[in-house]
């Protein structure tokens, strides 16, 4: 920005509490969700900005990237996380920084209506700013949601391949909806881990849930086997189903030695074999 303020920050100083009493009161009457948070919490954010902000424009012009705007900066992203947290939507959440328009651009005009030029000029500089800082909330706001989705979409994905033990040295893995890279990769490690917890020789991985086998699913079904057999444990693929049996002829998929099964009862009773338990008569 070519234009510096140079009223902003004394108008900051000289009327700080009325700027603060004309901001949350402009706040409480344009924002639905306002009611989400406590007055006490609202006041000592505005009045943490304002401080923040007069420092930084102070010291650091209208360039919000310099070091002077980092403390007004990290405001900003806590206040973008916890309005976040209660809801608020991107829009709602830069009204923070937007509706400290009014407020202030009525100080200046109070301050500067004998001079048009510094008042066009100051105000064209204070919006790009507070322009810039109520983008920079959004971003902000932006990030920490994806990073909360990403962050349950892992969860899910550990939660949607649990590892069940159902005798001494057999694993079960119940697979549910399609596999994919990063899926095998979680359903490995799980795996894996179990594995070693608990010393088994026969891990079996039931694909019932698994809507449809292809050439990569298949090709990410082998990852798992390979991967356990280097650990020590045999895998038993139970769930072929008919139409994933004709599937596999189709494509010529090679799956290998691997031991298949048409269901998971059929599959426990080659695990016990392949331990060499005595099953009960009639099992």
């Amino acid at each position: 920005m070519a234009v510096n303020l140079i009223h902003l920050p004394r108008i900051l100083e000289r009327h700080g509490e009325a700027l603060l009493a004309d901001w949350i009161r402009e706040q409480l009457q344009s924002r639905s969700r306002t009611g989400a948070i406590k007055e006490g919490e609202l006041r000592e954010q505005c009045a943490e900005f304002l401080r923040l902000f007069r420092e930084a424009t102070t010291k650091g012009g209208v360039d919000m990237t310099r070091p002077e705007y980092g403390p007004l900066r990290e405001l900003l992203a806590n206040v973008s996380a916890s309005r976040g947290a209660q809801g608020f939507s991107p829009s709602e959440t830069a009204k923070f920084v937007f509706s400290f328009k009014r407020p202030l651009f009525m100080r200046l005009r109070e301050e500067l209506m004998r001079d048009p030029v510094a008042l066009a000029d100051e105000t064209w500089a204070a919006t790009e700013l507070l322009d810039e800082l109520g983008l920079y909330t959004t971003e902000v706001y932006q990030k920490a949601r994806e990073a909360v989705i990403v962050r349950q979409q892992e969860e899910m994905l550990e939660l949607s391949t649990p590892v069940v033990k159902l005798w001494d040295g057999i694993l079960a893995l119940p697979m549910i909806g399609t596999l994919d890279s990063n899926r095998t990769q979680v359903v490995m490690e799980t795996l894996l881990e179990k594995i070693v917890e608990t010393g088994s020789e026969v891990a079996i991985i039931d694909i019932t849930g698994v809507p449809t086998v292809d050439t990569l699913v298949a090709q990410h079904l082998m990852k798992t086997v390979a991967a356990a057999r280097l650990m020590g444990a045999e895998c038993i693929i139970s769930g072929i189903r008919p139409a994933i049996a004709q599937t596999i002829v189709h494509l010529a998929i090679d799956l290998g030695t691997v031991v298949t099964k048409a269901n998971l009862a059929d599959a426990f009773k080659a695990a016990l074999d392949k331990l060499g338990v005595a099953q009960l008569p009639g099992r």
